[in-house]
């Protein structure tokens, strides 16, 4: 049965118009370049959920919320080590630089010593959230991509069918006869478009709903860990009346 779909296909392409076969090229190449970011997506949500879990586990299990950061790990560029380090600089820049000495040198004492009002740990708490927002629109990249060829490939299709049944009548009228033999194969080779449409966007739709999936669950991680860090902060640094 695949066989003879495929010879279907192959056939009705083969007799398609210009027009025809110029669509059906697009929509594959534009199928290739979906697939391309699908598995770029892919790869990026499960390495960048691996390293959430991974940092999250770390920073939260540390004795104080600096412990990470003065740990001076090798960067990872990931979205939740780029929220905790923007904002443990942000919060480091409030203190005087002596205090700021002490706590990156991790010496005795220096959190007793640094105390911070609620306005300052606002600030903190507002740079956070900004990088946050930056990191989900970072990830979200490539989502666009995906969903416009699944949205443009069947409406491609259909441009190419309506255009090819437009040229069967219209061949049929020069010709003055209209008959079954004459007219199966046109409409034939115009719904190639629609089916080779349909093909791309219905797997297109399944692959861009679990990746919008993935996708959620990694932002929700990344906004619960922005809470835990400022309730850290908070309860760490908080010390001092406006």
């Amino acid at each position: 049965m695949v066989d003879f779909f495929a010879s279907s296909l192959i056939n009705g392409f083969m007799q398609s118009s210009m027009m025809g076969k110029g669509i059906v090229l697009i929509q594959l190449a534009t199928s290739i370049v979906m697939l391309a970011a699908v598995f770029s997506k892919w790869k990026s949500l499960a390495s960048a959920g691996m390293m959430t879990r991974r940092i999250g586990r770390d920073v939260m299990g540390g004795r104080e919320v600096l412990d990470y950061y003065t740990a001076r790990h090798d960067s990872t560029h990931s979205a939740i080590e780029n929220i905790y380090i923007a904002t443990c600089e942000r919060l480091l820049k409030l203190f005087a630089p002596d205090v700021r000495t002490m706590l990156v040198g991790r010496q005795p004492g220096a959190s007793s010593i640094a105390a911070l009002t609620a306005n300052e740990v606002g600030l903190v708490k507002a740079l956070c959230e900004h990088v946050l927002e930056e990191e989900e629109i970072r990830l979200e990249k490539g989502m666009g991509l995906i969903s416009t060829v699944v949205a443009l490939a069947p409406m491609l299709g259909l441009l190419g069918t309506v255009w090819g049944v437009l040229d069967a009548f219209a061949d049929m009228g020069a010709a003055g006869t209209a008959t079954i033999a004459t007219m199966a194969p046109a409409i034939s080779s115009a719904l190639v478009t629609t089916v080779v449409g349909l093909l791309i966007a219905i797997p297109g739709v399944a692959l861009h709903s679990n990746l919008s999936s993935k996708l959620r669950d990694l932002m929700s991680d990344l906004e619960g860990f922005a809470d835990d860090l400022m309730g850290r902060i908070a309860l760490e640094f908080q010390g001092r009346s406006a």
